[in-house]
């Protein structure tokens, strides 16, 4: 007589995930593979996210990929290798894409909040400073902002508000008449009656008066033909509404002259 063996057809009956194993003649045990959970007769396989998200951290996502095997990944707004993932703050790289003159605020997962720093305005993404300021901060202005600055004129970083009409910085650069003007000493007369005090006047206010008084203290003719604003009969607005946190810069394609 010989043993039987009881593995030898059909895995013994075991699952096909599972080891049939000879026990005493006639008897067999089944043994789930690694990987695979059960009675051997039926066999599951193990899914290692069920359990304490894998071991992968809690701000990560776990992914089976095999018999009690996992992928782990860091959710959005996480860096890291799964197993440990560390917040991302969006302000911590250029500012969160915020104004150099804003404040970041990380808000939740992939959000942030700008806002414009005290003495500022805008919307977070531009932010505007005083109308000195702004000079300084545009070429087409930035000229201007220098000959007031040699000339300690600082009327314009006053509280305001202030209107300012200023001639583009190729015109001031170009035009000989302002070697003239500073050897002789009125150059600021010339610069005070570019500026309007007390008032805030945008482009669509300047299309309803005809007259306003400069800082120098005479008048600035106004018209408005053909859709464009004209100055003393010369000098066209062709930049205008540059708001600041006290009052507004209109670019102009002339020297306005007392």
């Amino acid at each position: 007589c010989s043993a039987i063996d009881a593995c030898e057809s059909s895995n013994g009956g075991c699952s096909a995930k599972a080891e049939c194993r000879r026990t005493t003649p006639g008897n067999r045990a089944c043994v789930c593979n690694a990987g695979y959970t059960g009675d051997g007769i039926v066999c599951i396989e193990i899914n290692p996210c069920l359990e304490n998200n894998g071991g992968c951290d809690r701000n990560a996502e776990c992914t089976q990929t095999g018999p009690n095997q996992a992928a782990c990944n860091c959710l959005k707004g996480y860096s890291g290798d799964g197993k440990r993932c560390t917040y991302i703050s969006l302000c911590s790289q250029n500012n969160g894409g915020c104004s150099e003159f804003a404040i970041c605020n990380d808000t939740e997962l992939t959000e942030r909040t700008c806002t414009c720093k005290p003495n500022y305005i805008g919307d977070g993404f531009k932010c505007r400073g005083n109308i000195f300021q702004e000079l300084l901060r545009n070429s087409n202005t930035s000229r201007f902002y220098f000959q007031l600055e040699a000339l300690s004129i600082r009327d314009i970083t006053g509280p305001g508000p202030f209107t300012l009409f200023v001639p583009r910085t190729d015109v001031l650069n170009s035009d000989p008449r302002v070697k003239d003007w500073i050897a002789k000493g009125v150059m600021a007369q010339v610069l005070r009656y570019h500026m309007v005090g007390c008032a805030n006047l945008l482009y669509k206010d300047l299309t309803t008066i005809t007259n306003i008084t400069s800082l120098h203290g005479d008048l600035i003719h106004i018209s408005y033909s053909q859709n464009s604003l004209i100055l003393n009969n010369k000098a066209e607005i062709i930049l205008s509404d540059a708001v600041g946190t006290n009052g507004v810069i209109h670019v102009i394609n002339q020297i306005l002259v007392p």
